[in-house]
């Protein structure tokens, strides 16, 4: 099937998607530390390979919040019916990212934590003990 609208007019939608501040994620996840007083922590680090969307330096930990559609979840990722091929492209080189991301930053001593979109929003409580549990692990190392 055909786009409907021009490649110019796609362009500019397109770029109207923002990649930080998604309220589903990223914002609750920072809402979730702020209530449980979890501090030390920083945003959209650079410095260390794919801007981790948080880190705690002190613990040497990596969270990437990633939505369910963009990054492929094997739980409830899918591949929109239109223009197929493009997507399932699109999607697969970002699983393939997000995985050499993981690996140089693991290769420098980090600890990554991804959480997914799902998890967000429907067991935030599950998301919390994760990431107590990561920084328990890693405290001092």
């Amino acid at each position: 099937m055909a786009d409907r609208i021009t490649k110019v007019q796609r362009s500019i939608n397109m770029s109207a998607v923002r990649s930080i501040g998604n309220r589903s994620t990223e914002l609750e996840f920072l809402c979730l530390l702020k209530k449980n007083k979890i501090t030390e922590w920083r945003r959209h680090y650079k410095k260390l390979r794919g801007t981790p969307d948080f880190v705690f330096l002190k613990q040497k930990t990596a969270i990437f919040i990633d939505g369910c559609f963009w990054h492929g979840c094997p739980k409830c990722g899918s591949y929109p019916k239109t223009n197929r091929k493009f997507w399932k492209t699109k999607i697969d080189n970002n699983m393939k990212r997000d995985l050499k991301d993981a690996r140089e930053i693991k290769s420098k001593g980090w600890k990554v934590l991804r959480i997914w979109e799902h998890e967000m929003n429907k067991k935030p409580e599950r998301v919390l003990n994760k990431l107590l549990r990561v920084l328990e692990n890693n405290e001092g190392e």
